[in-house]
């Protein structure tokens, strides 16, 4: 079997501000951290998480399909990389849902970042009326075919994040998680340019101290990409325990 690293990856989303940002990394025993730590806190907040830790890789969570130009308000991938940011998240439901980002932008969203040489955490998942009306594998295998369409590197992780856990308390089991992590490495294998066995899959959707554990004994599950979990030093070492 491959051996893959795990990440624990904390999405801060549109949460702390300069103060807790210091205090989280303050209260971070670094010896503790058994896997992959990273941030994405939001795009303003990069260049101080950056000052406050090396144990820490940060990243941003989106950016633009260009690097420059009249795109007013956008997060450039280039000026991403200029002040040292890791990598990207790209793809996550809310920016799907929210804001209608599709396939397309999102695909060209991962080619600037990867042309920066920017990791991309690239997000899928489906919504409970589709994993209901039994179209998981369907939803999933056409957001990889055409999010990732063309694209071939070692720098994309895929996270896993079922719509109808991220943010409610209700977290896959693990053997759901499990099932649906084996089916995309499959896919990724038999229909992507990108090599399935050595790409590292994320589950995201209450992942929490309680449950990591559990999660992360799966063949397939690689880490976490977590929402609250992360926002507090206490909570997400609690994710390295």
């Amino acid at each position: 079997m491959t051996e893959r690293t795990k990440y624990i990856v904390g999405n801060w989303k549109m949460n702390q501000n300069t103060e807790d940002v210091i205090a989280f990394f303050d209260a971070i025993d670094s010896s503790k951290l058994r896997h992959e730590a990273w941030i994405a806190p939001q795009a303003i907040h990069i260049p101080i998480c950056l000052q406050n830790t090396d144990d820490f890789k940060i990243g941003a969570q989106n950016c633009a399909t260009e690097n420059s130009g009249a795109f007013t308000g956008e997060i450039s991938p280039a000026s991403l990389k200029d002040i040292g940011a890791h990598f990207v998240i790209i793809g996550h439901s809310e920016r799907r849902s929210i804001y209608n980002e599709d396939d397309a932008t999102l695909n060209t969203k991962t080619k600037t970042a990867l042309s920066n040489e920017l990791t991309v955490i690239f997000c899928i998942g489906e919504t409970l009326e589709q994993r209901e009306a039994g179209k998981v594998e369907e939803v999933l295998s056409e957001q990889l075919r055409l999010g990732l369409a063309g694209i071939n590197s070692n720098k994309v992780i895929i996270a896993y994040e079922p719509v109808w856990a991220i943010g409610t308390g209700v977290t896959a089991t693990p053997e759901q998680a499990q099932e649906t992590h084996a089916f995309i490495r499959k896919f990724i294998n038999e229909s992507l340019e990108i090599d399935g066995e050595k790409t590292s899959i994320l589950y995201g959707g209450s992942v929490k101290p309680s449950n990591v554990e559990d999660l992360l004994s799966c063949r397939d599950i690689d880490g976490g990409l977590v929402g609250g979990a992360a926002l507090q030093a206490d909570s997400y070492m609690g994710l390295h325990a």
